[in-house]
């Protein structure tokens, strides 16, 4: 199996320095470009192939939010991991609505940063449950609200899928969506794909914000 290929997009050539010999001394993970600005990590990402970024938020000439946007526009196969010093950073709720497929603290331990390449690289978002209601308290205040009544954009979803879309939007873990909605965890991941198909979104974090968006689970 060929190894997961991440860039480093940080302004900081001693931060970019440590997580190259992080990443470095793993057999499945390899560091195939650097970016010491977003304009420049976009354009190498253009032509590098590249399975996640790893995002710094923060850099001069254009910020990780915006190159997270023009990379997810592109449509090109390579998910952002944003790494933030603060975990209530309003640029990072503003990087996951952009596309980002999650966000980890730079101060995080290594084997948590490692496991996080490899959760993005597989098609998750690292978004544990606890980050998912600070998105909530952060993001949804924000968000255009669906006018009273029913948002069409849901009729495509059955009625188990909307009780797994619900869970997600409450932050459930797909073990406690399986448990509080009496099916297999397989099940559960089963439902989350169809719904990532359907709904057209790239992720957990996508899901969520799409419950709140359609009012199928309403702003407390």
């Amino acid at each position: 199996m060929s190894p997961i290929r991440v860039f480093l997009a940080d302004d900081q050539a001693l931060v970019r320095s440590g997580f190259r010999m992080l990443i470095g001394a793993e057999d499945d993970l390899e560091v195939v470009g650097e970016g010491a600005d977003g304009a420049e990590t976009v354009r190498e990402v253009r032509r590098t192939p590249t399975d996640v970024v790893l995002m710094d938020i923060r850099m001069p000439v254009m910020d990780g939010v915006e190159a997270t946007r023009r990379i997810v526009a592109e449509g090109l196969p390579t998910r952002v991991l944003v790494l933030t010093t603060f975990d209530l950073d309003e640029y990072v709720f503003s990087a996951l609505k952009a596309g980002a497929s999650g966000f980890m603290l730079k101060d995080a331990r290594p084997e948590e940063l490692l496991n996080a390449i490899r959760t993005v690289a597989a098609g998750e978002a690292v978004i544990a449950p606890s980050a998912t209601r600070r998105l909530l308290d952060h993001v949804l205040p924000t968000l255009p609200t669906s006018p009273e009544g029913v948002d069409h954009r849901l009729d495509v979803l059955t009625d188990r899928e909307r009780e797994v879309l619900t869970e997600i939007a409450a932050g459930a873990t797909n073990a406690e969506i399986a448990t509080r909605l009496y099916m297999a965890e397989g099940t559960v991941k089963t439902h989350i794909g169809r719904l990532l198909a359907k709904l057209q979104v790239r992720d957990r974090v996508g899901l969520v914000l799409f419950a709140y968006e359609t009012g199928l689970v309403r702003r407390i």
